[in-house]
């Protein structure tokens, strides 16, 4: 009778620590599969930006990670929120913007990878050739150092303006040297460049911002860049976390052919893919 009882007894301590057993494992189990979930937070504006952080989004799902998308109100906040480490990464700007950003706030932003050139153009109301832009006309341009120099560039390249050699980093308007129409150039926030085609004679401006108003840098812009140049739109992290999985793979979706035929499709000139 004693050797039944300590039969009984042995197998409820063995069945009671196979229970903890299973009960560890469970937990260890539910503690990984949390560990593989990962939140990325993404900083961006407008169209196509944010459309392209949406068509990733799924990708990135089945790798794990949850892609949030933040959208801001105006081209400082992106920046500010990245250096400030509310979200992981923003895509919305240029590697010029992202450095003079850097070199004012003692920032430690670093482009991941240039995704799409947003095509950058002059637009007119009411003439069809800049040959018909009146003398003394106003051109508005956006009034961030990077992209003064880009509009001025841009102007020069065509021959409407003359710029001085210069070994600062960024042209301004003290640069010009020549100026035949004697045009004004008036500087305004980036996302007031749109309304400024009802006030401007002409308007330089990326077609993100063109678009809305129905123009495009093909059928409508008086001139424009092409694709030689730095001003890609980039995604960008922070030095500290540029080379961590979620970023490296948030990169390597949006560099995807999914992405690539998505802007040939949609954005034709308009966003062609740097990649």
């Amino acid at each position: 009778m004693k050797k039944l009882l300590i039969l009984i007894i042995s197998f409820l301590v063995l069945a009671g620590c196979g229970q903890e057993d299973e009960d560890l494992q469970e937990q260890v189990t539910d503690g990984e599969s949390e560990q593989a979930e990962e939140t990325l937070k993404v900083a961006s504006l407008i169209p196509p930006m944010t459309e392209i952080l949406e068509l990733v989004k799924p990708m990135l799902e089945e790798e794990g990670i949850d892609l949030e998308i933040v959208v801001l109100g105006d081209n400082v906040q992106p920046n500010a929120a990245l250096a400030a480490n509310e979200v992981d990464a923003n895509f919305f700007q240029h590697v010029p913007y992202m450095e003079d950003f850097n070199e004012n706030q003692n920032a430690e932003l670093t482009p991941i990878v240039p995704i799409y050139f947003a095509n950058y153009g002059v637009y007119a109301k009411d003439y069809d050739s800049m040959e018909d832009l009146p003398e003394g006309s106003t051109i508005a341009i956006a009034n961030d150092i990077s992209n003064i120099d880009r509009s001025l560039a841009l102007l020069a390249q065509h021959e409407i303006i003359t710029l001085a050699e210069t070994e600062e980093k960024y042209y301004t308007q003290a640069d010009i040297i020549d100026n035949p129409k004697n045009y004004n150039f008036e500087e305004v926030d980036l996302l007031m460049l749109s309304r400024m085609y009802d006030d401007a004679e002409a308007v330089v401006m990326t077609p993100a911002y063109a678009s809305p108003l129905g123009l495009t840098p093909k059928s409508d812009a008086l001139l424009t860049e092409g694709t030689d140049n730095e001003f890609a739109i980039t995604l960008v992290a922070r030095e500290d976390n540029a080379d961590s999985a979620a970023v490296q793979k948030l990169a390597e979706a949006m560099t995807s052919e999914a992405v690539r035929e998505f802007l040939e499709v949609n954005y034709d000139e308009t966003a062609i893919p740097a990649f």
